[in-house]
């Protein structure tokens, strides 16, 4: 399954720079000056999980496959994007394609880095760009209520729906609210979710910060934290720069390095989990002597479509799943103790995969 995380932020704030790290190659130039990514970038990234290797060594497992997250690295934004300001409107579309957002944020100081705005503020950066995916949404607006208000007068029920969602949305955005401050009842989720509103899309910010900053933050990321516990969204403490010199280390070397900056793993295994958390999803694993893989799929989903992740006719054939979860894998040593222990157990099709489940699928063909 595909879910991607756009990268946004003001110029120079270090978005390309994270986004090399983010995916260790140099795909994204990284420059001192606006406007340096042209197309987006898009790289595909590894989901840390201690699990996948602790389930692949009692299985002796051959081969290791985690669970991926796509990130898009978006050109820098402007004051006046969604009027066509900067590279304007292509890249808010890039945006709308995405499942979530991550705000890179400039939290440190250094001359030798221009600011578009001539200023260190990332508060105010992340309101500029709030305010340009807003304008964007409510001009999107504007011209779906005018395409959909014959459908409505010829009583077209889903057009009504939309029309009503819409001016939901229209209502809080004309307040300054961001879409994703409306409550969706679970019955309008789904056409919520297709009108692809850029600010009804969760966010995380990513505090760029100095290298000495990164293992504690600073007063710019905590006023950023502050922001974010407001909105309910969720703040990620990262240093770019120390991050694309880690993605050029190898795994001994990486470690003293860590070690040295007083940090326990990189700020970008913290920044995937979270991208991750964010979007709502959660693991679960298959397990062999041929491969140990890591599976994505959204919390709340039932055994026939984990299953169809995996293959369409796994689920269209899905009869059952034998089940163990991770903690019982582990302490039971592997399936064939979990399943003297009694410990695996077979679920039909209401069944709800739970994070770390251990899932064997038996299907029709």
């Amino acid at each position: 399954m595909g879910f991607k995380c756009g990268i946004v932020g003001l110029p120079n704030v270090g978005k390309s720079t994270l986004f090399n790290a983010l995916t260790r190659t140099a795909a994204a130039q990284a420059a001192n000056f606006p406007f340096c990514t042209i197309e987006p970038n898009v790289g595909e990234v590894a989901v840390p999980d201690a699990r996948l290797d602790t389930l692949a060594g009692i299985a002796g497992s051959k081969q290791i496959i985690p669970t991926r997250l796509t990130f898009v690295d978006i050109a820098g934004l402007v004051k006046g994007a969604s009027k066509g300001e900067g590279l304007g409107n292509q890249f808010l579309a890039n945006i709308r394609e995405t499942d979530a957002v991550a705000h890179v944020l400039r939290c440190f100081e250094d001359d030798d880095v221009t600011h578009v705005e001539g200023r260190v503020d990332p508060i105010s950066d992340a309101e500029v760009i709030e305010t340009e995916l807003m304008l964007s949404d409510l001009e999107s607006i504007e011209k779906r209520l005018q395409n959909l208000a014959r459908k409505v007068r010829g009583g077209d029920r889903e057009a009504a729906d939309q029309e009503r969602l819409l001016k939901e949305a229209q209502a809080a955005l004309e307040e300054g609210r961001p879409a994703r401050t409306v409550k969706v009842s679970e019955d309008d989720a789904r056409a919520w979710s297709l009108l692809q509103l850029i600010t009804a899309k969760p966010v995380l910010f990513v505090c760029n910060v100095d290298e000495a900053s990164a293992a504690s933050g600073n007063a710019h990321s905590d006023r950023v934290a502050e922001m974010a516990a407001a909105q309910g969204a969720v703040s990620v403490v990262i240093s770019a720069a120390i991050e694309e010199e880690i993605s050029q280390l190898g795994d001994e070397d990486r470690d003293m390095f860590l070690e040295e900056m007083g940090l326990t793993e990189p700020g970008l295994d913290r920044m995937i989990r979270a991208g991750y958390g964010l979007l709502g999803l959660q693991t679960y694993f298959t397990v062999g002597p041929k491969e140990a893989r890591a599976w994505t799929i959204p919390a709340g989903t039932h055994a026939p479509q984990a299953a169809g992740v995996i293959h369409g006719d796994f689920e269209r054939g899905f009869i059952r799943a034998e089940t163990i979860a991770y903690d019982d894998y582990v302490a039971c040593k592997g399936e064939a103790g979990a399943r003297d222990a009694g410990k695996l157990r077979a679920e039909g099709k209401s069944y709800m995969v739970k994070d770390g489940d251990v899932l064997h699928f038996l299907f029709n063909t």
